[in-house]
């Protein structure tokens, strides 16, 4: 999003050495806490700033605070009014304090708002920070964070690009049972126009990003600001796992004794804990595989999917994959597995003619077969012969065999599979006929074409006497 849209930045001169004020919410700079507040000043710009109509809800596992407890009525009308101060309160914003949030019913059936703290529990807020404008180290864009000065020669290390990076997040407390037990969290992501990234806990939506967000944004007469679409890019689901001093993970005393003198209360039960441990007990992937679904959700679990052929465009790309010191590795096995189906193709439908084994689990561990023709870490990709710009080797995981090949095997199949299915048909009528013509005994003369019925023999238990 281009700086004219983005939230007030603080004012280096009336902050001070207190730049970062955006996260406690306490600049001095007009408009610089919270986007969208004061209304006023934002109002002045002739269009909308930041995202509009993100969505917060509180986590309800939190006991509840009275002093947090917000009434609907009381902060729609302060948003229809305008909201007058710098700095958000409960009855001037929506508890997230983004001055643009969705106040709108959960769902659209309710019975709870987006954006407000009805029960005075945690309620996730706005991040403050909402992303950096990121360059190549060559780059002397002025917006860049370190511009490459003129003394300063070139690197060359990496084709030059500088572009702003949006962030879009909210920040929520958890509550004591995160500490004591697991809590399931849940990221529903759904592409298209009515698409939607949604946090969950246990069930309970926390934070949502709309399609409508993304693509609905403000605009000037000359339309700068780009519209955006749902993210429907294959991407990896990251685990992080990681404790920073930033968002208070700092142990008593850094650098010295953690227990100090051990005079502090608080500072010697802090110390009891450790170790300390993040926990993951499990981690499940879901696809909807509805008939239902609109035409343009893309919504795919695998790591080269049809819609995206991300193998393809890696390989079609692959300077921007590796390099000298980071080249491509073929991998052949080598996955955790418990079954031989854990390291093989699957059938499609759950239907197939002739199972075809690709791999086989030893030791706990995929381990591929058929020589040079399938690899991966599940034994699942096939291989072709290719080369990379960067590697010498010729042999580079492609999307199988050569296409000669591949028509070959099929056709060869469908002839093999017609002969069989033909000779089984011919033995299966062979014991039908020799016992048709045991059955049949003798073979009757036969009547001349001028016979008379008289002359042809009697029927079995056939009888004559016709009233």
């Amino acid at each position: 999003m281009p700086p004219k849209f983005r939230p007030i930045p603080p004012d280096y001169d009336t902050e001070g050495s207190a730049i970062g004020c955006i996260y406690s919410g306490n600049c001095k700079t007009i408009g610089a806490n919270h986007p969208g507040v004061p209304s006023a000043v934002y109002k002045k710009r002739g269009f909308n700033s930041w995202y509009q109509g993100l969505r917060y809800s509180a986590n309800p596992f939190c006991a509840s605070d009275s002093s947090k407890k917000q009434d609907y009525d009381t902060v729609a009308a302060s948003i229809k009014k305008g909201i007058p101060k710098n700095t958000c309160d409960i009855t001037t914003c929506p508890a997230s304090k983004d001055g643009y949030a969705d106040i709108g019913l959960i769902d659209g059936v309710g019975p709870g708002h987006w954006g407000i703290n009805s029960n005075g529990t945690c309620f996730p807020v706005i991040n403050a920070y909402t992303g950096a404008y990121l360059c190549d180290p060559d780059n002397q864009f002025e917006m860049c964070a370190s511009p490459r000065p003129d003394n300063v020669p070139k690197t060359s290390v990496m084709p030059e690009f500088n572009y702003q990076m949006d962030a879009i997040s909210s920040n929520w407390p958890v509550h004591v049972g995160a500490y004591l037990d697991y809590l399931v969290y849940q990221v529903e992501w759904v592409t298209g126009k009515n698409g939607y990234v949604r946090w969950m806990l246990d069930g309970h939506p926390i934070f949502e990003i709309t399609s409508d967000a993304f693509s609905n944004v403000g605009q000037d007469a000359d339309k700068t600001n780009p519209q955006k679409i749902m993210l429907e890019e294959p991407m990896y689901l990251i685990m992080n796992v990681a404790l920073s001093t930033t968002w208070g993970a700092r142990p008593p005393n850094p650098g010295k004794v953690c227990r100090g003198d051990g005079s502090d209360p608080a500072t010697n039960a802090i110390s009891d804990e450790f170790p300390m441990y993040l926990k993951v007990d499990y981690i499940r992937l879901y696809q909807d595989l509805g008939s239902d679904l609109e035409a343009d959700n893309y919504m795919q679990v695998g790591c080269d999917p049809a819609s995206h052929p991300t193998r393809e465009w890696i390989l079609g790309h692959i300077d921007s994959y590796e390099d000298w010191d980071n080249l491509m590795v073929d991998v052949a096995g080598g996955a955790y597995c418990r079954t031989d189906d854990d390291c093989t193709i699957g059938a499609t439908n759950n239907t197939q003619a002739v199972r075809l084994v690709t791999g086989k689990c030893e030791n706990k561990r995929c381990k591929c077969m058929h020589g040079n023709s399938w690899g991966g870490p599940r034994c699942t990709a096939a291989i072709k012969e290719t080369q990379s710009s960067t590697s010498k080797s010729s042999k580079v995981s492609g999307f199988g065999p050569p296409m000669e090949v591949a028509v070959s095997m099929a056709g060869l199949v469908i002839i093999l599979t017609t002969i069989l299915i033909w000779y089984a048909a011919r033995e299966a009528a062979k014991p039908d006929r020799t016992l048709l013509l045991a059955q049949a005994g003798p073979v009757a003369h036969k009547a001349s074409i001028g016979a008379s019925p008289l002359d042809l023999p009697f029927k079995c238990d056939y009888s004559r006497d016709f009233v």
